[in-house]
């Protein structure tokens, strides 16, 4: 299965740990098979809807499985577009959610439609993540690509890592992850020592020689991608200087407010799923947003934010989603910023 390439790829996806690994697998094998054939290719990433959606009556839980679909997929065409690259010529990205008008219950079912789908499309290869499984409890992968090959169609297992049960805590890490957490303790250390006098450059090395050995199994253990983080931190410079405009904004706005006369505040709680997806982007958006006067971030739950507002202006501020897009194009690019803003997300959400 593993020696199956194509340009055209159907790629089912369900939430698991090796979802991310997997669009990169097929991304890159689409942009791969691209520059050898010289043709555009293109990848179809699909939902599986286990519940039949009518017109007539929704559920509220099929309403919340649409949320789900839609929210994984604009994550998943993200990761694309970020393996992908600028030649945006080279590969295109489709999303869609398959099975809406029937019933999906057994392997078959599945099988079914994500086969019509291919044909559909004129796609050559299904590509599976090895966590997918949209029934969350019984597996179904084995069953699933047995009934997509006895169809006719072409299927790939991506060559990733499975997840463990038991995640380990300590792991095997390589020499570029040593030596990057020796450079960032290093750097760390002579940046609160304020000085690269010979003394001071001494003992940083030693320093961060001891917490490089001590926590090179536990730290850094994601694979390390140096061209990407050196575009990550070229985003992160211009994200800064941006960052400090939103609190002289914002503090300029409070400082009106508090000498007011009136004193014309209007304190409220918001909540609102952002659209960031792993625990650096969350982090750096969930202090952002407490760096901003006027908004202070209560709590996180994964990407569910609770932020107290002081004032309707904050308010909106927060929902327009500018902190969140800007955050977005630090950690996954340009393409990023297309993502509808919490406002928007909401609304679209009131209106089913």
């Amino acid at each position: 299965m593993g020696s199956v390439t194509s340009s055209r790829l159907l790629v089912p996806v369900s939430e698991s740990k090796t979802l991310r690994s997997t669009v990169e697998h097929a991304v890159r094998q689409a942009v791969e098979h691209a520059d050898e054939s010289d043709r555009p290719a293109s990848v179809h990433f699909v939902y599986p809807c286990s519940q039949r959606l009518t017109f007539e009556r929704e559920s509220e839980s099929e309403s919340e499985e649409i949320r789900t679909a839609r929210s994984l997929l604009e994550r998943v065409t993200v990761w694309a577009e970020e393996d992908r690259g600028d030649d945006e010529e080279a590969v295109t990205f489709e999303t869609a959610m398959v099975g809406t008008r029937e019933y999906l219950f057994s392997p078959s079912d599945y099988a079914d439609a994500l086969v019509q789908y291919a044909r559909k499309h004129d796609l050559d290869l299904v590509v599976f993540d090895p966590g997918f499984n949209p029934l969350g409890t019984t597996p179904l992968l084995p069953p699933l690509e047995n009934e997509v090959r006895r169809a006719g169609v072409e299927i790939q297992e991506a060559p990733v890592q499975r997840e463990r049960r038991t995640p380990l805590l300590v792991r095997r890490a390589t020499l570029a992850q040593f030596l990057s957490l020796f450079a960032i303790s290093y750097g760390f250390y002579l940046l609160l020592a304020g000085s690269f006098a010979a003394f001071e450059l001494a003992t940083g090395a030693i320093s961060a020689g001891i917490v490089s050995v001590a926590l090179w199994g536990i730290s850094l253990t994601t694979p390390l991608k140096p061209a990407q983080a050196a575009v990550r931190f070229g985003r992160f410079v211009l994200y800064v200087p941006y960052l400090l405009w939103e609190i002289v904004k914002a503090n300029v706005t409070v400082a009106y407010v508090v000498l007011h006369p009136d004193l014309p505040i209007d304190p409220e709680m918001v909540e609102f799923d952002a659209a960031v997806w792993s625990a650096l982007p969350v982090t750096t958006l969930a202090n952002s947003i407490t760096l901003t006067p006027g908004t202070l971030t209560v709590d996180v739950s994964r990407r569910h934010f609770t932020v107290h507002t002081l004032t309707p202006d904050s308010r909106d501020d927060l929902l327009s989603g500018a902190l969140e897009r800007a955050v977005r194009f630090v950690f996954y690019g340009r393409a990023a910023a297309r993502i509808r803003s919490p406002l928007e997300r909401q609304q679209t959400e009131d209106e089913e």
